[in-house]
């Protein structure tokens, strides 16, 4: 025997139930005081009856609920873009960022030219060191090769801890006779001072970048001027302490 198919709101057979019902329409008054539709006591041939999907059960036509806007975060985004946000954690962020792109700039300068070739070689004589390990700090005499030039009390970078007594004597360089730093570095310790501080410097300008808002314009051509300036002022920096210790 076929299953018997119900109407899921009532639970009636579907061939029990009505296909069409009417409609309820608004009361319209004719000559005599009888109404003829919506409480009518008579009904007349031109009763429209609607299919029963299109009706309540009293016979009130379904009306199309609004569909509900979706939940689109863009368009909190937008919303939320409306109101102008604080500049003060951006400029805050801007300034200090800078200082510190400033710092590895100015102590990536010198060794950056020492990589490329523009230095001078020499002794260097220490005088006094104090502290140990990345808090130690030497200075000392450099002699430049041939005579060249004297630098008296200058920084020394990169002395081995035993050989950081007062007296002992060190192959260095320096960039010139105007440079304030010997470095005694060799091999791959001389390249990792440049490399690491070139690194910060670009980290700095993508936290510029970052933290400003630069990367959240709507617009992408402003977007893109945005993010260049933020990188563009921590390398502009860089050439400006390169051209110092040249």
């Amino acid at each position: 025997m076929a299953p018997v198919e119900v109407e899921p709101t009532t639970g009636a057979p579907l061939d029990a139930l009505p296909r069409r019902v009417p409609v309820r329409q608004p009361k319209r008054w004719h000559r005599g005081g009888r109404a003829t539709a919506g409480g009518t006591a008579k009904e007349d041939d031109s009763t429209f009856w609607a299919p029963i999907e299109e009706v309540h059960w009293d016979g009130t036509p379904i009306r199309a609920e609004p569909e509900r806007e979706r939940d689109d975060p863009t368009r909190r985004r937008r919303a939320r873009a409306t109101h102008p946000p604080d500049p003060l954690p951006g400029l805050a962020a801007l300034l200090a960022l800078s200082l510190v792109a400033a710092f590895f700039a100015w102590v990536s300068a010198g060794p950056l030219w020492l990589a490329l070739g523009h230095s001078t070689e020499g002794r260097v004589a220490i005088s006094d060191c104090t502290g140990g390990g990345l808090t130690q700090r030497c200075r000392g005499i450099f002699t430049a090769d041939e005579g060249r030039f004297l630098a008296h009390g200058v920084r020394i970078s990169g002395v081995p801890a035993e050989r950081a007594a007062p007296g002992a004597t060190l192959p260095a360089r320096m960039t010139g006779p105007d440079g304030d730093t010997a470095y005694a570095d060799r091999g791959l310790a001389r390249h990792l001072r440049w490399m690491l501080g070139l690194l910060m410097v670009a980290a700095c300008g993508a936290g510029i970048a970052r933290w400003t808002g630069a990367t959240r314009l709507g617009d992408r051509r402003a977007r893109r001027c945005a993010v260049g300036a933020a990188f563009g002022g921590p390398a502009l920096i860089t050439l400006g302490f390169l051209a110092a210790a040249w």
